[in-house]
């Protein structure tokens, strides 16, 4: 009779160990708080699933949802078909290649708080270089601390600067993965420039383009700092997204059941929205 030696779970026992103290731990804390109302002085009251009732009936929630789901679709259509075409027009062979390679990497190497800091700098209008050249040079009217759609531009355009380049290295990937040989049959066949990318690039890439667009979503939907930094969620609340409200409402307000709840309800909406993506996109695959 065959034996299976269970030895090997000692292996993964500090993997185990290393999630439950990063995540488990901290989750259950933020379940703790979301049944619960403190008024300091580590005192608890019960209020069971109160918060989420009001958090998921708030029109102020909703809001900040309807934002998120805005930017976060704003980023991925431009994001993901600009990240491609960069791709497609690198060099595959050569001495381009290197440094074509470090300058895509280089935004990502910047921290996000550094990142809002200089963008806020950069689009400030009388002062900023972008800022002046569009007001005082171009003559078009732009100032983010006033003009909800001026902000809006901004955050976009801060955010595709600064994570189209994991786009473009995963899509450079996957190109640079396919064999000569797919080329040198389409060459044969007389395939044009789109029958090539629509045939063979494209679903050579589906994989590193399913990473790529699965980082961008969770990225774009948790951001945070960038924004913060750059407007402060303002003005009035047109760029307040929704990681931006939360810990307004924890730390700002000390409403900790509330921020709590919003917490879990926010997480559980990364992660169905997350699983769709991830079912949808690989169910060919799956068949």
């Amino acid at each position: 009779m065959k034996t299976e030696n269970q030895k090997a779970w000692f292996f993964v026992l500090p993997v185990l160990l290393l999630v439950a103290f990063n995540a488990l731990i901290p989750m259950m804390t933020v379940v703790n708080y979301s049944v619960q109302e403190t008024f300091g002085d580590n005192l608890f009251f019960w209020e069971g699933l109160t918060w989420f009732e009001q958090i998921l009936r708030s029109e102020r929630f909703h809001a900040a949802l309807g934002r998120q789901f805005l930017f976060t679709f704003l980023i991925l259509i431009i994001e993901i078909p600009l990240g491609i075409a960069i791709a497609l027009s690198m060099p595959r062979k050569g001495f381009w290649v290197p440094v074509c390679l470090v300058l895509m990497a280089l935004p990502m190497l910047i921290p996000w708080n550094v990142v809002g800091a200089m963008w806020n700098i950069f689009a400030l209008p009388d002062i900023g270089l972008m800022g002046y050249t569009i007001n005082h040079i171009l003559g078009i009217h732009y100032d983010m601390t006033q003009d909800p759609i001026a902000a809006w531009m901004t955050i976009i355009t801060m955010d595709v600067w600064h994570w189209t380049s994991l786009v473009v290295l995963l899509s450079y990937a996957g190109l640079v993965s396919i064999p000569d040989a797919y080329y040198q049959a389409a060459k044969i066949d007389g395939a044009s420039n789109w029958s090539v990318f629509r045939f063979i690039q494209l679903p050579k890439m589906k994989n590193v383009l399913t990473i790529a667009i699965l980082l961008r979503f969770m990225d774009s939907f948790n951001i945070y700092t960038e924004p913060f930094v750059l407007t402060g969620g303002g003005p009035g609340n047109s760029t307040t997204l929704l990681s931006i409200d939360l810990v307004k409402i924890a730390l700002g307000q000390f409403d900790l059941g509330p921020a709590a709840a919003m917490s879990l309800i926010y997480f559980a909406i990364t992660l169905l929205v997350s699983w769709l993506f991830y079912t949808l996109m690989t169910k060919d695959d799956l068949n």
